[in-house]
């Protein structure tokens, strides 16, 4: 359920309490013709909420498929990624092994 359909449903819950208490307090006041509105407004309230919900069409986000050329395009794409990827980890490690080589073999400069 969405943000905006969440905030629907606490705002049509909240005008229809509303008005449930409001016809409420005015039975309890005598105030007759008071507590009629409030039952007409709770009953458009619940009618246009129901409403709402039934008559809301349904979205199904179905994902497009793609065409045939378009996957071979992809895919070739990725291999070709996979295999700059590959390289420039074993150019990496080659660098490294050369870095480790440089450091064990002892300096041979003369000192003067």
């Amino acid at each position: 359920m969405s943000r905006r359909s969440k905030l629907w449903r606490a705002g049509a819950a909240f005008f229809v309490i509303f008005n449930v208490a409001g016809a409420a307090y005015a039975i309890a006041m005598g105030e007759p013709m008071h507590a009629f509105t409030h039952a007409v407004l709770m009953t458009l309230g619940l009618g246009a909420y129901i409403t709402w919900r039934t008559v809301q069409p349904r979205r199904d986000y179905a994902t497009p498929a793609l065409s045939d050329e378009r996957l071979d395009y992809l895919q070739q794409s990725v291999d070709a990624l996979a295999l700059e990827v590959e390289r420039i980890g074993e150019s990496q490690r080659f660098k490294e092994k050369l870095d480790a080589l440089q450091q064990a073999i002892p300096s041979t400069k003369k000192e003067e």
